[in-house]
């Protein structure tokens, strides 16, 4: 297993509940080891396994939940 690591810019959190969505969203894609994302910085770090899961599907991932991403 190769573990990477990416960082998101995610626009459109504005609570606790927000948090929580995009954190559940990432989670349920197969290949991510872990999450953790700050609502004050608006950014999600996930570590992923990449031969399972590219960063566009992390990126699209967070949009399917209702928010936007940018690496």
């Amino acid at each position: 297993m190769s573990t990477n690591r990416l960082v998101l810019n995610v626009q459109g959190m504005t609570c606790g509940h927000c948090k929580a969505r995009v954190e559940r969203a990432l989670r349920e894609v197969d290949g991510v080891a872990s999450v953790e994302v700050s609502l004050a910085d608006h950014r999600a770090t996930i570590a992923y396994d990449d031969a399972k899961v590219a960063s566009p599907a992390l990126i699209a991932a967070v949009e399917d939940a209702g928010y936007d991403a940018s690496a």
